[in-house]
Order: C-alpha cells, then sequence, then structure tokens
C-alpha cells in the first residue's frame, strides 16, 4: 500500500485536477499519482515490536512448529482471479489435434441463447433429425463437479456455477475437447450452450475448429424467467435459483451482443424467435440446417396417418348445403415452388383481402362469390393444410404434431404454405383472398414482413348468437345439444380470443371494414362488393 488518503473523495478530486493540469488522460503515466512523500509505516500489531510479534505467534516452548491464536474471519466471498489453483496462466495448456486430419471434419452446429431460451431441447431436435453427436457443455460441467466434488478446483467452480456466473473459460475448453476426442467418427455435432462470450468463440477457433453453423435463439426476458423458474421446480438444478438466474441473465445480456455481432461479421449465425411453440422454432431451424449444411438433401419425409379434420381451421367445418360457411369442395394444387427466388416482388404488386370472421360467419361461401366476380385466388390456410397431410413431408409431421396435441399448426408452416399457393397462382389472378387469416396478431406481422401488408381487411361482423344458432342448424342430429353448445361455445371463445387484437391493429391501420353479416346472402355479397370495389 502506497498511502491510505484521509478524505478519499478530496483525494479523487485533486487527481482529477492533476489530470486536468497535465493537459488530458494521456498524459497521466503509471506514477502520476504516487505521492513523493515517504511516510514512515505504522507498526505491526498494534505497536508491538516485530521481535515481541513473532514470540508470540511461535513460541520458542511450543511443542508445535506454529500455532496460531487469533482466527481470521470467514471468507464470503471468492474470486476466481485470486485463486492460483484455477488460473489459467498457472498451467500449460497442451496443444493437440482434436479431430483426425486424416478423416473428413465433422460438421459442427453450435446452439447459443439466454437461460431458458429451449436451447437443449432445440439441440436434442436437431441431433436426432440429421444423426448428429449431442453434448451439452453444461451438462459435461456438472457431472465433472460432481464427480470430482473433494476437489478444490472443482468446488470453487461448482460455487461459480451455482452463483450464475460463466465457468473458467479453458476448463470449458479443455472438457470439451476431451468429450470430442471420446466421440467416434459422426456425420456431425450439435454442441448446447457454448460459446457463452467473444473470448469463448475465439479459443474454440483456436483449439479445436470454425463451427459450421451458428444457431442464435432469442426469447424476451419475462419468458426466459418464466421457464428458469418452471424448470426450477421440475428438475431442482442449483443453477436455477432465484439470484443465479437474475446473475445469468445480466451475463447474457452483456455478452450477447458481442457474441451474436462476431458471428454475424463471419456469416455463421441464423437468429429464431424463440418465443414461439418448439416445433415451429424447430421448422425454421430445419430448413435453415438444411439450406446452409444439405443444399442438395432431401427433406426427410414423416410417417404415419391422422384425420385430417384434426387439423381444420374451426372456420373450415363444411356443410355442403350451407351458405354460411366455407365449402370443401375445391383443394388447391400446391406447386411447392420456392416463393423467394425472385418472385416476392411480384406477389406484393397483387391485391391482398383477408376477410375474417367466427365460424357460421359465411365467410367461405361469400369468398367464393368475390373470388369468381373479381378474378381472385380465394386461398383457405384450412384447405392448404389439409392437402399438406396428403404429402408426407417434414411439414405433415410438424401437422400432425399440432394436431395430436390440440394445438394450431405451427404459424411458419401457415406462412410458408401461403407463399406457395400465391407463387402458383401469380400468372392467373388478379390478386388474393385469403379467409380465416390471419389467426393472431404475430401471425399478421409475419405475413407483411414476408409478402406485404394486406390492401384490405373484412371483418364478418355476426353475434355469437346468430353465429352459434348457424352452426347448430346444420347438424341438427350430431349428438345431445348441451354438448353441441358447449362445442359451439369453445370454437367462438378461441375465435374472439385470437382475432379481437388483429382486427383492432389493422382497425387502427384505417385497413379494416366491418360488413353487417346478420343478413341474407345476397345482402351480405352486396356490402362486400362495395368494400372490395374501392381498391379496384
Amino acid at each position: 500500500m502506497c498511502s491510505k488518503p484521509d478524505d478519499p473523495v478530496e483525494y479523487l478530486e485533486s487527481c482529477l485536477q492533476k489530470v486536468k493540469e497535465l493537459g488530458g488522460c494521456d498524459k497521466v503515466k503509471w506514477d502520476t499519482f504516487v505521492s513523493q512523500e515517504k511516510k514512515t509505516l505504522p507498526p505491526l500489531n498494534g505497536g508491538q515490536s516485530r521481535r515481541s510479534f513473532l514470540r508470540n505467534v511461535m513460541p520458542e516452548n511450543s511443542n508445535f512448529p506454529y500455532r496460531r491464536y487469533d482466527r481470521l474471519p470467514p471468507i464470503h466471498q471468492f474470486s476466481i482471479e485470486s485463486d492460483t489453483d484455477l488460473s489459467e496462466t498457472a498451467e500449460l495448456i497442451e496443444e493437440y489435434e482434436v479431430f483426425d486430419p486424416a478423416r473428413p471434419r465433422p460438421k459442427i452446429i453450435l446452439v447459443i441463447g439466454g437461460p431458458g431460451s429451449g436451447k437443449g431441447t432445440q439441440s436434442l431436435k436437431i441431433a436426432e433429425r440429421y444423426g448428429f453427436q449431442y453434448i451439452s457443455v453444461g451438462e459435461l460441467l456438472r457431472k465433472k463437479i460432481h464427480s470430482a466434488s473433494s476437489n478444490r478446483k472443482w468446488s470453487l467452480i461448482a460455487k461459480i456455477i451455482t452463483n450464475g456466473e460463466l465457468a473458467p473459460q479453458e476448463t470449458t475448453i479443455t472438457e470439451i475437447k476431451q468429450k470430442l476426442m471420446q466421440i467416434p467418427d459422426e456425420e456431425g455435432i450439435v454442441i448446447d450452450g457454448f460459446p457463452r462470450d467473444v473470448a469463448q468463440a475465439l479459443s474454440f477457433e483456436d483449439q479445436i475448429c470454425t463451427p459450421d453453423l451458428v444457431v442464435f435463439l432469442t426469447c424476451t426476458n419475462q419468458r426466459l424467467k418464466e421457464r428458469l423458474l418452471k424448470r426450477a421446480e421440475q428438475q431442482g438444478r442449483p443453477d436455477d435459483n432465484l439470484k443465479a438466474t437474475q446473475r445469468r441473465l445480466v451475463n447474457f445480456k452483456q455478452n450477447a451482443a458481442p457474441l451474436v455481432k462476431y458471428f454475424q461479421e463471419k456469416g455463421l449465425i441464423m437468429t429464431f424467435d424463440a418465443d414461439r411453440n418448439e416445433d415451429e422454432v424447430f421448422y425454421d431451424i430445419s430448413l435453415a440446417v438444411d439450406n446452409k449444411l444439405f443444399p442438395n438433401k432431401e427433406t426427410a419425409a414423416g410417417s404415419g396417418d391422422l384425420d385430417p379434420s384434426m387439423v381444420l381451421d374451426p372456420g373450415d367445418i363444411t356443410d355442403p348445403g350451407s351458405d354460411y360457411e366455407d365449402q370443401d369442395d375445391d383443394r388447391l394444387d400446391v406447386s411447392g415452388e420456392d416463393p423467394v427466388g425472385g418472385l416476392v416482388e411480384e406477389l406484393r404488386k397483387c391485391k391482398i383481402i383477408f376477410i375474417m370472421g367466427g365460424p357460421g360467419s359465411g365467410k367461405g361461401a361469400q369468398c367464393e362469390k368475390l373470388a369468381a366476380k373479381y378474378g381472385l385466388a380465394h386461398l383457405a390456410p384450412g384447405r392448404l393444410l389439409r392437402a399438406e397431410l396428403v404429402a408426407n413431408s417434414e411439414r405433415s409431421r410438424l401437422i400432425r404434431a399440432s394436431a395430436e396435441r390440440e394445438e394450431q399448426a405451427p404459424s411458419a408452416v401457415v406462412l410458408e404454405l401461403l407463399q406457395e399457393a400465391m407463387t402458383a397462382r401469380l400468372g392467373d389472378a388478379r390478386g388474393f383472398l385469403i379467409s380465416g387469416f390471419p389467426r393472431g396478431l404475430k401471425q399478421g406481422e409475419e405475413f407483411a414482413l414476408r409478402v406485404r401488408d394486406p390492401h384490405l381487411v373484412i371483418c364478418m361482423d355476426c353475434s355469437a348468437d346468430t353465429m352459434t344458432r348457424r352452426l347448430l342448424q346444420r347438424n341438427p342430429g350430431g349428438g345431445a345439444l348441451d354438448d353441441a353448445t358447449k362445442v359451439v361455445g369453445k370454437r367462438l371463445e378461441t375465435y374472439y380470443r385470437a382475432c379481437l387484437p388483429v382486427l383492432a391493429y389493422y382497425e387502427g391501420r384505417a385497413r379494416l371494414r366491418k360488413i353487417n353479416a346478420e343478413g341474407t346472402p345476397e345482402e351480405v355479397f352486396l356490402q362486400l362488393c362495395e368494400a372490395v370495389d374501392c381498391i379496384f
């Protein structure tokens, strides 16, 4: 210690004034603030001489070579930087080849994201789909801590992880290298939860290799906290405690931006919205992996049979004799062309109309009439989903999985099917009439990003009583009235919950026209024509 100022604030002020007098920070040297005044240090042990102090500590008549009289207070905080056992410069880092240079190197996919973003789930799905080996860096470290719990180094690392901090960089890299060398020949490897910062990324490239793809899962802080607390209840992981969770989120927020930027500059990273259903996220990841790593490989086919009615949009249930619901005798032929190959600009030039309305509002029958009069292509997501189920594809597998969980089909699948169907009809239609879409605000926003905002959104405004009466009249012998009424009520509730925010959104952007759908089909059609005429 050079000095201990009596007034620290005054001392700092004098130092700042000195910098100003010198002409700025560039003039500051290592000894600028070292006082030239020599002071006598205070005596040890409160005034005892050195000889008497040592005599008390190591008495001559003691049977023991060392003896302590006073115990130091316990240290409640620890610092990995102050522990020589864990210093990354305390031991030589062994340099060796991780992969056999005589064999083709496996493809490496790194999966990163905030704690709770679903890295583990998506990494396992990727590994399973492509036959890759899966490595969880967090699990590697936790197993090592458990097996070496008596080791002082790993005991401290356990405390670090439990407090939400990052494990030492070279320790983590060493564990990854050793794990990779234990893996037999593999086509690819998915590494979950690594790297956590740019330094780890650089170290990985220096000592192992450059990854082939980095998958980045983005998620809101609120969603991350909810998932972590839920996981803590279910799995009891020590690093999912509240204090550690907050610290891990802070670390992630500080490190994520420079890490993503680093991989962006190398053209290695792809970002995915992980707030969505995990199957939707995985579908997007699969497309990215296919395009990036296997551009010439066919998509893996799904298998199994499922009743197509399980994925039917509630607004698309049909009755051939009804004028008030979607007709199902016309299935669109999906071409499967890639809509991105220069055709997006052509799609943006076309007129696009969304027609929304609850089950029983009559939107299906009215769309067929409008399509015929104005030369529009009528597209219904429910029809497209049912047509896709017939094809044995990766998309059909995702649709089946959603239906089995009684959930809506993934938005990514719906949007892709719509794009393909629109592309297929570019040459023979003046525009597109899309009924029963969007089924949520996020779906509408994603459509705008992929294609464009609609020119017009029509709402078939109909009371719940009228829609209920129409739906019950359509199937008078379909079971007990109370049960049928409950089913209809549930469908209407689903519609209102999903679509009311959408209608409010488009109304605020002056794109919404409400049509009174309580009248006869002819009266309703006249109102619809007046609305459509405004954009042609």
